[in-house]
C-alpha cells in the first residue's frame, strides 16, 4: 500500500492520518475528543465490550451531517506490552481498510485513525469509518433466508471471498460478524468487510490456507459443499480439500466450545490480559 494515502493528522497528544475528504477544520475539531463523543447521549453504541464502538453524526464540509463509526481500542495487559514493538490496532484498521479501498473491495470508508503513545507504550487509539446505511451482519441471513435465496447468497459470497483472496487480502477473523451485507437497487448482494485491523496483505495465499480462512463462517452444514464448489469454481470438491475444510471447521468448533466452558474470555478480561 502506498505510504501517502491519507493526510497527516495532529491532535496533540494524538497523531495519525485522515482521509482527504474529511481533512477540514470543523470535522477535525469535532473528532478531537473521541473519548467524550462515545459517551454523549446522542451516540448510538454499537458494541460495548473489550472495545467500545459507537456511531455519531458529524458535520460535513458542504453542510449537513454524516454518521461516523468510532472504534476505541482499549490497551491493557498483553496488548499494552505488545504495543512496545507492534503498531496499534487503530493503525492496522486504517491500513487494512485502505488496502481494501485500493483494491476496490467494499468496506466502510476509513475516515481517520489516531493514537496516543507514552514514553514506551501505546495509551489510547481510535479508528473512524463511515457508517453504511441499511446493512446487517451476514449471520442473520444464514438463518432466515429460504433455501433458494440462501444458495444465491452463498454463490455471491463465495465469488466475493475468492476475489478477496486473489487480491492478497487475508482476514484473520473471517467470521459472520465481520461481513456486512445489503442489496443494491437491482437486488444484487453487496458485501462489506469490517474489523479491518485483522487484515493482512499477502502476495499469494495458498489454497489450503484460503480454505482454512472460511471455517469461521456459519454456513449451514447442508450448504457447505455447495459453498466450497462455488468458491473453487468447480462442480465438485475433491475429497482431500473437503476433509481439510471439515476437519479444520470441527477443530475450530471445539476450540470455541472449550473457550465457552472455561470462560477464557471473561477470565482474561478480569485479569486484564486483554
Amino acid at each position: 500500500m502506498r505510504n501517502e494515502i491519507g493526510k497527516p493528522l495532529f491532535l496533540p497528544p494524538f497523531k495519525g492520518r485522515i482521509h482527504p475528504s474529511y481533512n477540514y477544520p470543523s470535522f477535525i475539531r469535532e473528532i478531537s475528543d473521541c473519548h467524550s463523543l462515545l459517551r454523549k447521549p446522542s451516540c448510538k453504541i454499537l458494541l460495548e465490550g473489550r472495545n467500545r464502538v459507537g456511531a455519531v453524526a458529524l458535520p460535513l464540509a458542504e453542510g449537513g451531517t454524516k454518521d461516523i463509526v468510532i472504534k476505541e481500542f482499549h490497551t491493557r495487559g498483553l496488548n499494552k506490552l505488545k504495543s512496545l514493538l507492534l503498531p496499534s490496532k487503530a493503525f492496522k484498521a486504517w491500513r487494512g481498510g485502505m488496502a481494501l479501498v485500493e483494491r476496490k473491495i467494499e468496506t466502510p470508508l476509513p475516515v481517520a485513525y489516531f493514537e496516543r503513545r507514552g514514553p514506551l507504550f501505546l495509551e489510547q487509539s481510535f479508528f473512524l469509518s463511515e457508517m453504511v446505511k441499511d446493512i446487517e451482519e451476514i449471520r442473520f441471513l444464514f438463518i432466515k433466508l429460504p433455501p433458494e435465496e440462501l444458495r444465491e447468497l452463498l454463490k455471491a459470497l463465495a465469488l466475493y471471498l475468492s476475489h478477496c483472496h486473489r487480491e492478497g487480502i487475508l482476514h484473520r477473523d473471517l467470521s459472520d460478524g465481520n461481513i456486512l451485507i445489503k442489496r443494491d437497487k437491482a437486488g444484487k448482494f453487496l458485501f462489506y468487510l469490517i474489523d479491518t485491523n485483522r487484515i493482512r496483505i499477502k502476495r499469494r495465499i495458498g489454497l489450503l490456507w484460503r480454505l482454512k480462512c472460511l471455517i469461521r463462517l456459519g454456513v449451514p452444514s447442508q450448504f457447505q459443499q455447495f459453498f466450497l464448489e462455488q468458491y473453487l469454481g468447480s462442480p465438485h470438491v475433491n475429497r482431500f480439500l473437503w476433509l481439510w475444510y471439515k476437519i479444520n471447521k470441527k477443530k475450530y468448533s471445539w476450540f470455541v466450545e472449550i473457550k465457552k466452558v472455561l470462560r477464557i474470555k471473561q477470565l482474561a478480561q478480569r485479569l486484564k490480559i486483554q
